[in-house]
């Protein structure tokens, strides 16, 4: 047998109106239309699927198995419809991210806790694992958009601008290298530095300062999460460079000291990658602009003043941690 979904629409619609006149106009077609339409339908089933000497016309044991299945697969073929308008009207979608940048998720959440309250219906998450394979996850539609700040040419893919920011030299205030103004690549040769986990050609520090000069640290510290970065800077276990959104609390907290690195201001640039076939539609297009516009805001902003309680804090966690 050879069933539509408008053979499943039009035994609902018999059922509910009661009659062949009320159902075809609640299916916008002629009685005689719909008369053909179930004459066909139960020869394909040969078998009735509706008493017609009951008024009002009532289906028949074999029409009520066919109604029950149109009420369980009408709903979710109106409910998959509206989903597919949507989507065309870019009301709803996917977002799923993959961030090459471990410190990116200081100003992301606060984008993303914006973005959901705009965007309710785009299902929205982040993919860690594919941090490593994100640009590669990005061609196979694993995922929507790569925070990266390293712009490559692909096929298919555009390099959408965020914002600018500045790697910042961060150590503990009792480092020798606080007396200096401004941090040079020789600076590191005697100083363990603490890095994010990442090859050293997606580390701002080698990239823009330490490779082109050819200087190696004393030694290399791994750490996956930028609060225990901090905390091992803090008891002078080593010194890193982070982004400036990183240490805008740190910079007035008396256990630290910033510097800029030199001899020149390096400026870098945050990139989110998207297909561009994406980029126009409204949901990515309004992440794309909080992306721009939020992070800057959290650069800008003046950090709190440390009160005496937040001033003894660290220097009791850099004595438990320095032991």
């Amino acid at each position: 047998m050879y069933l539509e979904f408008r053979h499943l629409r039009t035994i609902r619609a018999i059922h509910q109106a009661g009659g062949l006149a009320r159902a075809a106009d609640m299916l916008n077609m002629t009685q005689s239309a719909l008369s053909h339409q179930v004459k066909g339908l139960e020869d394909q089933a040969g078998i009735e699927l509706f008493v017609r000497r009951s008024r009002p016309m009532r289906l028949s044991a074999a029409g009520l198995r066919m109604l029950k299945l149109a009420e369980r697969i009408l709903p979710e073929i109106d409910a998959l419809q509206d989903e597919f308008a949507a989507l065309k009207s870019g009301k709803t979608g996917r977002l799923h991210i993959a961030i090459e940048c471990h410190a990116c998720f200081e100003w992301l959440f606060p984008v993303l806790e914006l973005f959901r309250h705009a965007w309710p219906e785009v299902d929205v998450d982040i993919r860690a694992g594919l941090a490593f394979e994100a640009l590669p996850a990005l061609n196979r539609e694993e995922v929507d958009l790569v925070i990266s700040s390293d712009p490559v040419k692909m096929d298919g893919i555009t390099f959408n601008p965020l914002f600018d920011y500045h790697p910042v030299f961060v150590a503990a205030a009792q480092n020798p290298l606080a007396a200096k103004d401004v941090i040079l690549a020789e600076d590191f040769r005697d100083q363990m530095l603490i890095t994010y986990p990442v090859a050293r050609d997606r580390l701002d520090v080698f990239t823009e300062l330490l490779t082109p000069a050819r200087v190696e640290p004393r030694g290399q510290r791994q750490v996956e999460l930028t609060a225990v970065i901090l905390m091992l800077v803090a008891a002078n276990r080593g010194v890193s460079v982070l982004p400036d959104w990183v240490l805008r609390d740190v910079k007035s907290n008396a256990d630290y000291i910033t510097r800029p690195l030199g001899p020149g201001v390096i400026t870098k640039r945050l990139y989110a990658a998207t297909r561009s076939e994406d980029v126009a539609k409204p949901y990515m297009a309004h992440v794309l602009r909080l992306g721009r516009t939020e992070p800057v805001k959290l650069q800008r902003r003046q950090p709190p003043l440390s009160g005496p309680a937040d001033q003894a804090r660290p220097a009791s966690f850099t004595a438990s941690i320095a032991t």
